[in-house]
């Protein structure tokens, strides 16, 4: 490997531990704003795996775009549901 390679996977390894950090660190009370921010970046992030989906040349690229889009959704639908569910707790039961 190369030392731009290895630059890379320690940035991610930082970056893992940083948002686990920060993460564990949030009131209760944010949780709900942090999930739709988190649902808004995973948006960006199907957006730019579809534009690398249409960029490809080789099929590992290919492959890795459609993951991320699957990916991507499967977190941006399940953020929906768990804002949505932790909002019913505050309504009025009738």
């Amino acid at each position: 490997m190369d030392s731009s390679t290895l630059q890379i996977i320690y940035l991610v390894i930082l970056m893992i531990f940083l948002g686990v950090e920060l993460i564990g660190h949030v009131p209760s009370v944010l949780h709900t704003p942090l999930m739709s921010g988190a649902n808004a970046i995973h948006g960006v992030v199907i957006i730019g795996s579809i534009i690398v989906m249409g960029e490809a040349t080789d099929m590992l690229s290919m492959i890795l775009g459609f993951l991320a889009v699957i990916l991507g959704t499967l977190n941006v639908v399940g953020g929906f549901v768990v804002t949505n569910r932790m909002l019913e707790m505050f309504r009025k039961k009738q």
